[in-house]
């Protein structure tokens, strides 16, 4: 394969490669996650404390501060962590095998040599096992390779999600990476109020999980899998959920529907190997949402965009 297919072609994501550099990664974004969340102004569903693909990795895009603004970067090709302000001051972070507890003190010297004064919750969200940061030496894996193989699919991904977010003229979420859970999501909405959410989260308050989904949604997203699924997969699910809406049938056939985790799912591996992985993708995100509008009566004709 010459490089210009080979930049064109869908990474595989091999869960055993990069099983350990994701658990690390999932505890760094917690962080960075963390300080959008206590700088940034609120919004509704939690928006406001949402990651972004970059050109590079990851970013939290700008965050106001005494009149101006700062912005955390992972660059997941020069392999740093840079910390940028307004006024040009900046710091650097070398992303490097590293334990939690020394990611948490060397980021939060750097944000204090910048003037940046932050106070976060020093434990991580949506985990069963919510070791405070300052604590955690048990994740401390980061090979670059892997870093940067997670990003390249998320951002074939974030093309195609950007896509069906385009067709789309109701309220609808911009093509996000919640940290909480590792997910790269994007959620359409009828416009009409959802029963109120019992949680279970872990490690979730539970009036965020209600204000969350506070209005009836349709929602998608990728997961890079975790030690319990360790399998990278798309999914699609829909609250409130009508009974029917787990026997309708989706596309592509490889989809299939999981009663106990209340959604569709696509793996990622069954994208990645076929001849169109943005089509396959691109039908699966249609068709898991119109089996949602259709079973909970959304009103189509007002919500979605005239195909010509």
């Amino acid at each position: 394969m010459d490089s210009k297919k080979n930049a064109l072609a869908w990474p595989v994501l091999n869960f055993g490669e990069i099983k350990d550099t994701l658990e690390t990664l999932h505890q760094w974004l917690q962080i960075v996650g963390k300080i959008r969340l206590r700088t940034m102004p609120w919004q509704n569903h939690s928006w406001h404390t949402t990651l972004y693909l970059s050109p590079h990795g990851f970013t939290t895009q700008s965050i106001p501060h005494q009149g101006g603004f700062f912005q955390i970067d992972f660059d997941f090709m020069q392999h740093q962590l840079i910390i940028s302000c307004a006024h040009g001051a900046s710091q650097h972070i070398a992303l490097r095998p590293m334990t939690v507890a020394d990611f948490y003190r060397e980021l939060f010297g750097k944000l204090s040599d910048l003037g940046i004064s932050v106070h976060i919750h020093g434990s991580p969200n949506e985990l069963e096992m919510a070791i405070p940061f300052r604590e955690n030496t048990i994740n401390r894996s980061y090979d670059p390779q892997a870093a940067f193989t997670l990003w390249q699919a998320m951002a074939k991904i974030q093309a195609v999600f950007s896509r069906f977010r385009g067709e789309f003229i109701g309220k609808c979420s911009p093509v996000h990476l919640f940290w909480g859970a590792f997910d790269l999501a994007v959620t359409r909405f009828s416009g009409r109020p959802a029963p109120l959410h019992q949680g279970g989260v872990p490690n979730m308050p539970l009036e965020v999980m209600q204000e969350a989904y506070s209005k009836e949604v349709s929602s998608a997203g990728f997961w890079p899998g975790s030690k319990d699924f360790p399998s990278a997969i798309f999914y699609s699910y829909a609250y409130p959920a009508d009974p029917l809406f787990g026997k309708q049938q989706v596309l592509p056939k490889a989809a299939f529907y999981s009663a106990e985790m209340g959604e569709f799912i696509l793996k990622y591996e069954d994208v990645q190997q076929s001849k169109d992985p943005e089509g396959m993708l691109l039908n699966f995100l249609q068709s898991t949402y119109q089996a949602a509008a259709h079973t909970s009566k959304w009103n189509r004709a007002e919500l979605e965009r005239d195909p010509g």
